[in-house]
Parts: structure tokens; C-alpha cells; sequence
């Protein structure tokens, strides 16, 4: 049996839990955080998914994204996979939350209740192989050009992720 995520209502009421395939197969609405990080000269981490995963392989994202595991709150959750992906932790901050679908291919769709979390961190960065294929940090104008001219490096909800955090944060 595969990993459960949590199915959501559109205010984030726990409805019952799924099968996390068969949920994105399926474009259930789920809930999700979503971790975005910059460093003390305002750039934006994002990370290179590793090719190996079973959607969005090789595209670029934020700091890290997932799933809250039944019973776990997504404050815990955005700490847990921050150290998990990236192999750091630091002081997390939810900014605010959000419902998007996005069809992000091979017959998939994210539809999440997207919690969105920022933080700092100036350290070192041990990123998980399995997860992550490379990292690098960004200026926003110079990612926001590149977004423009090559949509198609990145993921699908991060393009979405990514200007709303902008309004939130006035990056």
C-alpha cells in the first residue's frame, strides 16, 4: 500500500485519506505545504528535482514541497521535509495559504490546499540524492526572466507559488 495523504475540503477540512497516486491521479484535493527559503542577500533557494521522481523530474522548484502525513501538522511536516530534501533547518514562517490545480504530466494533477512557509538560512546545504539533482540560489529579477524565457525548466506549481509569494512578501 502507498504513502496516505490528507484529502481537504476548500477550507481545509480533513475529509479522509488517500493514496498519494491515486490522488494526483485522480486531482483530489489535498493538503500541502510548500517551503520557500532566501538567504541574507534576498535570493530565492530552489532546487533541481531529481530526475528519478515520479513527476516533475529534473525541473526546477522551491526549497522543497510536499504532503503532511496524517496527524501531522504542516508546520512539523515543512520542517521535517526541509531537513529531509535539503539537509538543513531553520526558522519557518507561514505566510499564507492557497488552493491551485496544476497538471503537471504523465496523467497527473496537483490540487492542493498549498500552505506557504518562508524562512532565511545562510548555512550549509546537504541536499538528499534522491530527491534533489542539484540546488542553486537566485537573484529574483534574474529567475523571474528566466521563468519568462524557459517556463518549461520549471514546475508547474512553482510558477504559480512563485508570484503569489512575491505579493505576500514584496521579495
Amino acid at each position: 500500500m502507498g504513502e496516505k495523504i490528507i484529502l481537504v475540503d476548500k477550507s481545509d477540512k480533513e475529509i479522509s485519506l488517500e493514496d498519494k497516486l491515486e490522488a494526483h491521479k485522480t486531482g483530489k484535493l489535498h493538503r500541502a505545504c510548500s517551503v520557500v527559503i532566501y538567504n541574507k542577500q534576498g535570493e530565492m533557494l530552489l532546487q533541481q528535482r531529481a530526475k528519478t521522481k515520479y513527476h516533475s523530474g529534473g525541473k526546477w522548484t522551491n526549497a522543497c514541497c510536499t504532503h503532511p502525513r496524517p496527524g501531522e501538522s504542516v508546520d512539523a511536516t515543512a520542517h521535517r521535509r526541509l531537513y529531509e530534501e535539503m539537509g538543513f533547518d531553520c526558522s519557518l514562517q507561514e505566510v499564507f495559504s492557497f488552493v491551485y490545480e496544476a497538471d503537471v504530466g504523465q496523467g497527473m494533477i496537483e490540487h492542493e490546499f498549498d500552505h506557504i512557509f518562508t524562512g532565511k538560512y545562510d548555512g550549509r546545504i546537504r541536499p538528499n540524492p534522491d530527491e534533489v539533482e542539484n540546488y542553486a540560489w537566485w537573484n529574483i529579477k534574474d529567475l523571474q526572466i528566466d521563468m519568462a524565457n524557459n517556463p518549461g525548466n520549471y514546475t508547474p506549481w512553482f510558477k504559480i507559488i512563485f508570484k503569489r509569494v512575491l505579493e505576500h512578501t514584496n521579495k
